[in-house]
């Protein structure tokens, strides 16, 4: 670059804004005012992360147009990074429109404050991820919403028990892609065809699954979900869900209800989504190949009794996940026959980290009984059992042959 380049020097949008009256303006209220003005050449690779918590207006009338209305009026109602987001996932589940919400845990609850309603009767598939079980077990019904679980593992046709389980009143089926904990695997698409044919609502929480390997909507749901902690953050530094729907008059309706609950994401947090999104098909396809692998390994493994992978063929619904996914993601349960192995392999792993939450980089185990689905976060007491030595493994991008080094070692110890 030449040395005779002139370096523009940054111009105060307060000094064009008030013009003459800027400088008669004191030094406090100069400092107040004064703001870089944008320069118009100045586009940036990645989206910014835009953190003011209001938006200015030059009209009143300005406040009611589309492109400038209501979805900028406060942070609340709307952020240019986390807008980035939901468009970004959007177009890869092929839906109507897509909220963030602070957890996903806010995306789930939201979905079925909105969706039902004293006298209602919910159908969820058992087992599920432990905050969506209280939540039902603990918030729903005391709302006056009623429930039948079903469930996945032990019913050989999921669709046609889901299907006997409908009442006049049913508002909603609620089913996970992969089962947590214990990767069971529903009939999607059978299950699909029953609410169809019912006129009922259908909301899926494919997490396990990520939007990559799986699009709910496009197989006939009408609400997707995920938590975006796991894959879709991909980097376990992130808290944050994101809700997908068929129907603009859904995203409607759930746009509004965020505003009244304050549930949206942070732009911050969005940023974060914004870079894991860059990755996810990278990520993922490593972590299936990974998984894959190590699953075959673990099934070969004299001290372990089981293997739940969908990839496997010796999985019970294999012929249901082979219906939707190329590839199987990155989560396996496996059983070591006791809590007490279960813990003792836990604890001598080296590689593999011993903490809840999955999708991330790194490889991470937990013992599900003891922690993401034990008494104290699975609180109902009628709530889905789990086996003692059964454990929940999230697969990493390591070596997958450091992987299976480590878990060899830690099965040598039992």
């Amino acid at each position: 670059m030449s040395k005779n380049f002139d370096w523009p020097v940054g111009s105060n949008e307060a000094k064009d804004r008030l013009g003459e009256r800027f400088s008669q303006l004191h030094l406090d209220t100069k400092i107040s005012a004064s703001h870089a003005k944008p320069l118009t050449n100045a586009d940036p690779v990645v989206v910014p992360i835009y953190h003011s918590s209001t938006y200015r207006f030059k009209t009143i009338a300005q406040f009611d147009e589309p492109n400038h209305g209501s979805n900028f009026v406060y942070r609340r109602c709307g952020n240019p990074t986390t807008e980035n987001v939901e468009v970004v996932i959007n177009e890869i589940e092929g839906g109507a429109g897509s909220l963030l919400y602070n957890s996903g845990l806010a995306a789930i609850s939201a979905v079925f404050l909105e969706f039902l309603g004293a006298g209602a009767h919910l159908i969820s598939m058992s087992p599920i991820y432990s905050g969506t079980s209280s939540f039902i077990n603990e918030t729903l019904k005391r709302f006056g919403v009623e429930v039948t679980f079903v469930d996945v593992e032990k019913e050989a046709n999921f669709a046609e028990a889901v299907e006997k389980a409908i009442k006049s009143n049913t508002k909603m089926i609620y089913f996970e892609t992969i089962a947590n904990p214990t990767m069971a695997v529903p009939d999607v698409l059978g299950t699909l065809e029953v609410a169809k044919k019912h006129k009922i609502l259908t909301c899926i929480d494919a997490t396990f699954s990520s939007p990559y390997l799986i699009q709910p909507l496009s197989l006939g749901a009408d609400i997707s979900l995920h938590s975006c902690s796991k894959f879709i953050g991909g980097h376990t530094d992130v808290i944050a869900g994101v809700v997908t729907v068929a129907s603009y008059d859904n995203w409607k309706k759930l746009k509004l209800q965020q505003l009244t609950t304050g549930s949206s994401l942070s732009p911050y947090d969005a940023a974060l989504l914004t870079r894991g999104l860059k990755t996810l098909a990278l990520r993922v396809d490593r972590i299936s190949e990974n998984a894959q692998k190590t699953a075959e390994f673990l099934e070969s493994h004299p001290k372990v009794s089981h293997v739940y992978y969908p990839g496997l063929e010796s999985h019970p619904q294999h012929r249901y996940a082979k219906q939707v996914m190329n590839k199987f993601s990155g989560m396996i349960a496996f059983d070591v026959g006791s809590a007490e192995n279960a813990i003792k392999l836990v604890e001598s792993l080296k590689l593999i980290i011993h903490a809840v939450s999955l999708g991330g980089t790194e490889s991470l185990i937990e013992h599900p009984l003891s922690m993401s689905h034990g008494k104290q976060l699975l609180r109902d007491s009628d709530g889905p059992t789990v086996a003692p030595g059964l454990l929940r493994f999230s697969v990493g991008i390591e070596n997958v042959e450091d992987i299976i080094g480590d878990l060899k070692h830690a099965l040598d110890q039992l």
